[in-house]
C-alpha cells in the first residue's frame, strides 16, 4: 500500500506539492500524470523518504518513512528519472550487489539470474554499466528496483528511451509485480497509462486534479464515440455524412489526414457512417470507432486549472 494524507512540500516562496493526498492499494496501478513543474517528482521524493513533506504524513506497507525509515526502503522498491548506478560496474556484479545490499541472501543468485532473463540483460551483463545505451541503463536501474520483490513500487517514467520490443518487456513486469505490489507510476506516456493503469491521477502547480478510473476519464474525452477514418477524398466524405442523422461535426487531422466524425448520445454509429460512405461511392480504409484520447483530457484539465 502506497498513501499520501495531506502532503506539502515547498522551496523558499515555490510550493512544489500542496495537500496532496491519494491511496495505492496492492494489485493496483495508477498513473500519476502532470506538466513540466506539476510537483509530481517532489512527489515521488516525498512517498519514498528521500524528501520530508513540511505537513502531512506518508505510509509505505504501513511504514512512515519519517519514523520507520528503514523497514520503508526494506518494502519500497524506487526507480527515480535519473537514477544513480555504479557506471564502472558490469550489469551483473552491479545486480549481485544489489541483490547483497537488499540482504537476499540463498535468493540472492536466482532473483538476480530471473531479471535479467526477464528484461533481457543476459546478453549485456558483462558490459560495463558506462557503456550501456541509455534504454539498456534503464533497464538495468529497473531491475535493481524491482529485484527484492517489494509490496511498493514507485516508477519514474520506467520506458523512458526505450525501443518497442523492450516496451512491452516492461509492461508485462509491471503488470506481474502488481499481483502482489502497490504501484505508482509517473510518466508522460500515454500509451503506458493506457496499457498498464486503469487508475489516473492528474496534478498541476502541486494540485490534485482529478483522481479517477481511465475508463472513465476517456468517457469524458469529445473523442468518445467519435468515427475516424481515411478518406481519398475529405471534402467528398463530409459531404456524404452531412445531413446523417446524429453527426454532430467533423475535423481533420492535419498530419496524417484522418478525418474525426463526431457524433450525439452513446450509441456507436460506426456501421451507419461506414454503410453511407459505401452508399455514396466514397473510397475509405481505416475505419475505427474511438474510445477517446487520455491526452486531449489530460490537457484540458490541466488547461482549466490554469485559467
Amino acid at each position: 500500500m502506497i498513501q499520501a494524507e495531506g502532503i506539502s512540500k515547498r522551496f523558499g516562496a515555490i510550493t512544489a506539492v500542496e495537500d496532496l493526498g491519494f491511496r495505492v492499494e496492492t494489485g493496483e496501478i495508477a498513473a500519476l500524470l502532470g506538466p513540466n513543474g506539476a510537483g509530481k517528482t517532489t512527489c515521488m521524493r516525498m512517498l519514498s523518504g528521500f524528501l520530508l513533506p513540511d505537513s502531512g504524513t506518508v505510509s509505505i506497507a504501513g511504514f512512515d518513512p519519517v519514523r520507520n525509515p528503514r523497514s520503508v526502503r526494506q518494502h519500497l522498491g524506487y526507480l527515480p528519472e535519473h537514477a544513480p548506478i555504479y557506471r564502472e560496474s558490469t550489469v551483473l556484479s552491479y545486480l549481485r550487489f544489489i541483490a547483497s545490499a537488499r540482504s537476499l541472501g540463498r535468493l540472492a543468485m536466482s532473483a538476480v539470474d530471473d531479471i535479467c532473463e526477464r528484461l533481457w540483460l543476459n546478453p549485456i551483463a558483462h558490459q560495463t554499466v558506462s557503456t550501456l545505451s541509455k534504454g539498456a541503463m534503464r533497464r538495468v536501474a529497473l531491475a535493481a528496483a524491482v529485484l527484492h520483490r517489494p509490496p511498493a513500487l514507485l516508477l519514474d517514467e520506467p520506458t523512458d528511451g526505450l525501443d518497442p520490443i523492450q516496451k512491452q518487456q516492461v509492461r508485462r513486469l509491471i503488470q506481474e509485480l502488481a499481483k502482489n505490489s502497490a504501484i505508482l507510476m509517473s510518466t508522460h506516456q500515454i500509451d503506458d497509462v493506457l496499457a498498464l493503469c486503469p487508475r489516473t491521477l492528474i496534478m498541476a502547480a502541486g494540485r490534485k486534479l482529478l483522481d479517477e478510473s481511465t475508463d472513465d476519464l476517456l468517457l469524458q474525452s469529445k473523442y468518445h464515440n467519435a468515427v475516424s477514418f481515411v478518406a481519398r477524398e475529405s471534402i467528398a466524405a463530409r459531404a456524404a455524412l452531412e445531413g446523417l442523422s446524429g453527426i454532430s461535426g467533423f475535423e481533420q487531422n492535419a498530419a496524417d489526414g484522418r478525418l474525426y466524425v463526431f457524433v450525439q448520445g452513446s450509441k456507436p454509429q460506426n456501421q451507419i457512417i461506414a454503410e453511407r460512405l459505401v452508399q455514396k461511392s466514397v473510397p475509405y480504409h481505416d475505419l475505427r470507432l474511438e474510445v477517446g484520447r487520455l491526452d486531449e483530457v489530460f490537457a484540458k484539465t490541466v488547461g482549466e486549472a490554469r485559467t
